[in-house]
């Protein structure tokens, strides 16, 4: 246990001086570092799938869902992705260094507030290859230190995906400790990351509820949180007219990922009265064509009898699966109640033509992301022009939805005078 300590201990050290270094670097060489882990990331495809052939072996022993597979998963095109991913945030503004506000007082005295990074970020995450280049992208753009720790599923994919981008960092001349890997996936090194709050600055968690609450429970630094999506979809009573878009956008919010296994896949479709006659039956249709199942509501398998009961437990779910939460509703109001109450703050959608009603739910609606007849897998850094997001937080303070370099970033107040006294 005592080499566990000293193991993190020496892995915080590593990368506060690194995040110091990385404060004063220059836009310039942190892009020039970014095109260069993107050429190394392409140059090692080969080694990339080969060692992803090891994780999906693993899992595959270990009879993991398909779904969880799917998205374990390396090949030429998810490998060039990665390395355009990489592109994209290096061409993006720097906002490091940017002054968010500046004026100056009636005594002279010239006040900034200008943005600069985090300083050493923790970084929590689960299944996916891909963003372990995405997390380190992000904070090499924002100046930042990461230690990352991924999950266990993708141990191989991750250990050679964070040795390019060290070998690449050091070959343009920033600091290898500036993106460390944890080399273990003994959960043990977990509680002591989580004391380093002399070097860490921030813990965000990425994955299930469990991993999230567990970081939450015994970290000592902040943290930002990256919940559920329990996403719904709120078909309005005017949506009558827009029945294709109606059908487009839930079958492609529920089915467009494989095996629906992504946080902003929708998990319940909530239609008015008015319109559940017609249009449930039909997007249900469409939905069950897809192989979803679905679970409804009484009023909801009276229309479309085909669905299974949902149970209470239903309406709190992420399914996570092609399975959807069907309900009929009496007006916008309850609809916005039940998401309100049942949602996880994620993201929620509005298919509608009335704008009163959809500036209703945009005003009432308590989520990170509200879309207005619009897919709720729009939610993502990508779609939002921010090039990649480390997660998408459900929290309220410091950031919310889905977060960028920018978001990786805090300010100091810059106080010039001319010799001002008080």
């Amino acid at each position: 246990m005592e080499d566990l300590k000293q193991y993190v201990e020496t892995v915080g050290r590593n990368a506060r001086r690194a995040a110091q270094q990385l404060a004063t670097v220059s836009g310039a060489t942190k892009i020039a570092a970014l095109h260069r882990i993107a050429t190394a990331i392409r140059a090692n495809k080969q080694q990339l799938i080969n060692a992803n052939a090891k994780d999906i072996a693993a899992a595959q022993k270990a009879e993991l869902a398909p779904a969880l597979i799917e998205r374990l998963k390396l090949n030429e095109k998810r490998v060039e992705s990665m390395a355009s991913g990489v592109e994209q945030i290096a061409n993006q503004v720097d906002p490091v260094g940017q002054t968010i506000e500046g004026y100056v007082r009636p005594n002279g005295l010239r006040i900034e507030k200008r943005r600069v990074p985090l300083g050493v970020v923790l970084f929590f995450y689960e299944s996916r290859p891909n963003v372990t280049s995405d997390a380190a992208a992000l904070c090499i753009k924002s100046g930042n230190a990461v230690i990352l720790r991924g999950g266990k599923e993708a141990f191989e994919s991750n250990r050679a995906i964070a040795q390019i981008v060290s070998n690449a960092l050091s070959e343009a001349g920033l600091p290898a400790g500036a993106v460390q890997l944890i080399e273990s996936t003994d959960r043990a090194l977990v509680p002591h990351l989580l004391k380093l709050d002399k070097y860490i600055d921030v813990a965000i968690p990425r994955g299930g509820e469990s991993l999230i609450r567990a970081v939450m429970q015994d970290a000592t630094m902040p943290v930002l949180k990256h919940f559920t999506g329990n996403c719904h979809i709120y078909v309005d009573r005017s949506a009558g007219g827009i029945e294709d878009q109606v059908r487009r956008v839930c079958v492609n919010a529920k089915t467009s990922y494989p095996g629906g296994a992504v946080c902003n896949a929708v998990e319940h479709i909530l239609f008015h009265k008015d319109v559940a006659e017609d249009l449930l039956p039909k997007v249900c249709a469409d939905l069950a064509s897809k192989s979803v199942e679905i679970r409804g509501d009484e009023r909801a398998r009276k229309i479309y009898p085909a669905a299974k009961a949902a149970s209470p437990e239903d309406w709190t779910t992420e399914y996570l699966a092609f399975i959807v939460g069907v309900k009929v509703v009496d007006s916008l109001d309850d609809a916005i109640q039940h998401i309100n109450e049942f949602g996880s703050h994620h993201t929620d959608a509005i298919l509608a033509t009335d704008s009163s009603a959809i500036d209703a739910f945009v005003a009432a609606v308590d989520s990170a992301s509200v879309m207005v007849n619009a897919s709720t897998r729009l939610a993502d850094g990508g779609e939002y022009g921010l090039g990649a997001e480390i997660g998408i937080s459900t929290d309220k303070l410091h950031a919310r939805g889905p977060m960028g370099a920018a978001d990786l970033t805090t300010y100091k107040w810059v106080v010039s005078g001319a010799g001002h006294v008080r």
